[in-house]
């Protein structure tokens, strides 16, 4: 079929439905009474709070209720205050303002809050009844305590009313989430036509940002906006990969040093206010779902891609971190998402990369690497994203390569075994599901991109992220629906999940949104606060970790002794944070000992200490014969002084270098805090706290420093 006949299938269709259907009419509302600007049928007007999927934040002072305007093609959106009127039944107990908030007087009883349009009304009850839980040690008369009971029945049903009405092209645009990083080669930053054209044309329900899209506060919430702006019937899920550590996409924005160093740091308070933290600035900015956390085990110290990514090597560790930091985020209105399901962790090949296998059998993988994501998915999670990673004893199909030729595994993102047999069906799952993005060579190198999106919806994924070609695979979705090979009730329940979502977290079209300029305001309050810089700081300070120490810590800033700072990435960072405690310490900027000159050697010969900061990812770069070992390995016979490792990423490279340093410290992050940090450990100005949350191996695969080491100074 043609885009010309497409679209006419499409625009008939759409005529033929508003021809036949019989007009939303539940709970006994009038039948359609006014048109909005786009033409669309307003059939009714009810408050948020009566539709089952919202709930309302009530607090003893009172709460804000939101009137939605329903219309007859499906959709709903947050109407505008101008033309509405509130009133409260009983004004002793509650009064209401023109823009829904409801404000308790502080007497017992019950009222009726109400909302009309003068055509629709709708109302929701409100009771105060004295709250005696604390004890009322002042004597005076106790607080009350609020509490709500909504309306139910058909009327309610927003989803159902939506996909009684939208057709199947709009419900496969709630499952298609592109990336707008460039256009025409230039990075987006702005809204543009051709964008917002595919928006509408494809009825997409999100989109996912990345650095590429954020060059500041100012300009990604003026960019949110837009994005808002250009939604068609429902608001947009914005998503972002803002996990913290080596995974940040805003270029303006608290840089929390990552899930590891909260691993380390073993506070799950913490990791909750850490959550919360993003979530705030996430949500400041008008972005309301973020691909975190990672709850992958990272018990595979060869692991190029999870690493510092994951809080630790225990499944218990990893599972309290994680619900807490989803706890944090979630109660900000942002969606967390747990990934990489079943488990990236126990993997040494990259899935950006090439395809990896987790060859485990069931039980092991119940024990270990499903652990997290089932305590992610009893706790609540909105989200949990697949892994473009083999399971053999999951899901044992094979199919041919494109790129190959051979037979290769079915990857879990592709498989119907891991999502909807092994997630939903055993361990419960009802949440969204969201693809890896479709265009990174674990897919793209096996798969056509058009076949992969069809194979991952079949398998059972709600939203399709990033497919390499978006009109081709709304087309395939289409025409797969329409010749019986995915069923229109398989589209409906991922269109389900996913509106159901936007109504829990309120992500919703509104008719009269708040000015740009008020969002930006606000976000720049949000971002970067003293409060959040305080808890990034607190975070880095108990996540260092000594892990070895042979009498050369702490330093001694008054001793007056030579100091050598060398390395390569990031080397810089740490000599400026030495230079703190000991000014005149010496940079020597060498990721090799080849590029060390002669004079730079007589620094080191004559240093009384030698600090060596080494920054790996994979396991050859920690091979002994590998530069930066080696360098290390050059260092400690060049010199007669202490040489001081400092693991600037991965806590593993000592295990390239031991037997030639010290002292090693792990700071599990190149964020600005954790060498910070890390200097105010060698210096003893931080008393280190943090443990390692992973065994670091020696080069025979067996235990150098165990899980849960780490030495204080006391």
């Amino acid at each position: 079929m043609t885009a010309t006949n497409r679209q006419m299938r499409r625009i008939g269709l759409t005529a033929l439905a508003a021809t036949l259907a019989v007009p939303y009419s539940a709970g006994g509302f009038s039948p359609v009474q006014a048109e909005d600007g786009a033409g669309g049928n307003l059939d009714d007007v009810i408050l948020l709070e009566n539709v089952p999927e919202a709930s309302a934040e009530v607090d003893a002072d009172g709460l804000t209720l939101n009137a939605l305007n329903v219309y007859g093609d499906g959709y709903f959106t947050a109407a505008a205050d101008d033309g509405l009127t509130w009133e409260s039944s009983n004004t002793n107990v509650a009064e209401v303002e023109d823009d829904g908030t409801v404000t308790a007087t502080g007497q017992p009883g019950r009222t009726f809050i109400s909302v009309t349009d003068g055509e629709h009304e709708d109302r929701i009850a409100i009771d105060a009844r004295p709250d005696n839980s604390g004890g009322n040690q002042g004597g005076g008369p106790p607080d009350t305590e609020l509490t709500v009971s909504e309306e139910s029945g058909e009327r309610y049903d927003m989803v159902g009313h939506a996909l009684e009405n939208l057709t199947v092209e709009e419900k496969v645009g709630q499952m298609l989430m592109p990336d707008y990083r460039n256009w025409d080669g230039e990075n987006v930053t702005e809204m543009l036509p051709e964008i917002e054209a595919q928006i509408e044309d494809y009825h997409l329900g999100g989109v996912i940002l990345f650095a590429e899209n954020t060059q500041s506060t100012e300009q990604t919430a003026a960019l949110m906006h837009e994005y808002q702006e250009a939604a068609e019937k429902f608001g947009l899920l914005t998503s972002i990969d803002q996990e913290g550590g080596i995974v940040t996409r805003l270029n303006e924005g608290t840089d929390f040093p990552g899930n590891m160093a909260l691993g380390a740091a073993d506070d799950t308070e913490l990791t909750y206010q850490v959550g919360e933290a993003i979530g705030n600035e996430l949500h400041s900015l008008g972005l309301n779902m973020n691909f975190a956390p990672v709850v992958d085990v990272n018990n595979n110290a060869d692991n190029p891609v999870i690493g510092v990514r994951s809080f630790g090597e225990q499944p218990s560790l990893v599972g309290e971190h994680g619900a807490a930091y989803t706890a944090g985020l979630q109660s900000t209105g942002v969606s967390a998402t747990a990934k990489h399901f079943p488990g990236h962790g126990d993997t040494d090949v990259d899935s950006h990369l090439g395809l990896p296998e987790v060859p485990h059998d069931i039980d092991r993988l119940r024990e270990v690497e499903l652990a997290p994501f089932q305590q992610a998915i009893d706790e609540g999670i909105d989200v949990i994203m697949t892994a473009h990673v083999t399971f053999p004893e999951i899901d044992d199909t094979t199919v041919i390569s494109e790129e190959t030729g051979e037979e290769i595994a079915l990857p879990a993102t592709l498989s119907e075994e891991a999502l909807t047999g092994l997630m939903r069906e055993e361990l419960g799952y009802d949440g969204v599901v969201v693809t890896d993005a479709l265009n990174m060579q674990a897919i793209s190198d096996h798969f056509d991109p058009v076949d992969a999106v069809v194979r991952a919806v079949e398998a059972g994924t709600d939203i399709a992220l990033m497919p390499e070609d978006l009109p081709g695979a709304a087309e395939a979705l289409y025409d797969a629906v329409e010749q019986g090979d995915i069923s229109e009730s398989r589209i409906d329940a991922s269109a389900e999940r996913i509106l159901s979502l936007k109504i829990r977290r309120g992500i919703i079209k509104e008719e009269d949104p708040a000015p740009v300029e008020e969002k930006i305001a606000n976000a720049e309050d949000v971002i970067e606060s003293d409060e959040h810089q305080a808890l990034e700081r607190s975070v880095a300070d108990q996540a260092t970790t000594v892990v070895k120490n042979d009498d050369a810590l702490p330093l001694d800033a008054d001793a007056n002794e030579e100091i050598a700072v060398v390395g390569g990435s990031y080397s810089s960072t740490l000599a400026d944070a030495v230079r703190e405690h000991a000014p005149d310490a010496e940079h020597i900027d060498a990721g090799s000992a080849d590029e060390i000159s002669d004079s730079e050697w007589t620094t080191i010969e004559e240093a009384d200490r030698v600090i060596v900061g080494t920054t790996t990812f994979n396991a050859g770069q920690r091979a002994e014969t590998a530069p930066q070992m080696a360098l290390v390995r050059d260092l400690a016979d060049a010199t007669d002084g202490d040489v001081i490792g400092i693991g600037i990423r991965n806590p593993y490279d000592v295990s390239g270098y031991d037997d030639a340093v010290d002292a090693y410290v792990a700071q599990y992050s190149f964020q600005s805090v954790s060498f910070t940090a890390a200097a105010d450990t060698l210096f003893g100005v931080n008393e280190p706290s943090g443990t390692l949350p992973v065994t670091i191996p020696d080069a025979d695969g067996n235990p150098l420093y165990d899980f849960g080491h780490g030495l204080q100074y006391d």
